[in-house]
């Protein structure tokens, strides 16, 4: 086996984040050690970890940090304590935007750098909710990538996996492992379009996809990492927990031998 091609450890950790910055922390730390001790080397958090209640309001930009704030800077003592990759979404300040903040995506690296961001796109403007009255939709930069563990990682979240061209954008600037930080709101019908939609961007794509969503009451759980063939290789329910999966660059190369669907396609994707 090539140095490149060995079993990487990827987790999806579930929680259900509070108005309590530093309690967030804590049970951030508590669940990535969780998944270390299980041999993650990459953990996945959930959209709007450092801040969420089930209304959002002004108290969301009033709780909205830099990204040299204090909740960076504890991802980052996490991660460098840990020796891992960690992944979680955020509020983010805006500048010029005294009343509208940033839901936001930091990757930091082992060493506790901060090594990728990403605003979040297309807002949920959907099934009744306005994200966009107190967020600010990112905008269209080029895709938020780092490496780890011989993958190509690329940041996205929530509703963008709705939008299948967010994902091939990110697969065309050389992404095999997509990571989804999320709040999917349970609903009607929103548990099986959570799971069709993760699966189709991983299938579609030949891509691994790691998907952190919130834990009840308000999230859907069910936080998941999908193989590049959409076998769901380890599914979280409802509780807050941690679940880790093995994946391997050289199983994305057998998936895309087999099904070379990228290569056959006869379409770009290009922002409007």
């Amino acid at each position: 086996m090539n140095a490149e091609d060995a079993p990487f450890a990827v987790a999806v950790a579930q929680f259900a984040p509070s108005d309590d910055t530093s309690a967030n922390l804590e049970e951030i730390s508590r669940l990535a050690v969780e998944a270390a001790s299980r041999g993650a080397m990459l953990v996945v958090f959930p959209e709007y970890s450092s801040y969420f209640t089930p209304t959002m309001g002004a108290d969301w930009v009033e709780a909205a940090q830099t990204l040299h704030g204090p909740f960076v800077r504890g991802l980052a003592e996490i991660a460098a304590e840990l020796g891992i990759h960690l992944v979680a979404g955020m509020l983010e300040v805006v500048p010029g935007e005294p009343e509208r903040a940033a839901n936001t995506v930091v990757a930091l690296d082992p060493d506790g750098e901060l090594v990728a961001h990403y605003r979040k796109q297309h807002l949920y403007d959907a099934f009744g909710q306005r994200e966009s009255d107190w967020i600010v939709a990112g905008p269209l930069a080029e895709p938020a990538t780092f490496p780890a563990g011989g993958f190509t990682v690329g940041l996205e979240t929530c509703y963008d996996v709705r939008f299948p061209e967010v994902t091939r954008r990110l697969v065309d600037a050389g992404v095999d492992l997509v990571v989804l930080p999320a709040e999917w709101v349970r609903g009607p019908l929103k548990e099986s379009a959570w799971r069709t939609l993760v699966t189709a961007r991983a299938i579609e794509n030949t891509i691994y996809l790691a998907a952190a969503d919130q834990a009840p009451p308000v999230g859907a759980g069910n936080s998941m990492v999908v193989d590049p063939m959409g076998v769901e290789l380890v599914t979280i329910g409802e509780a807050t927990d941690v679940a880790v999966a093995w994946i391997s660059p050289a199983r994305i190369r057998e998936v895309r031998h087999l099904n070379p669907a990228l290569q056959l396609r006869r379409y770009r994707v290009e922002p409007l």
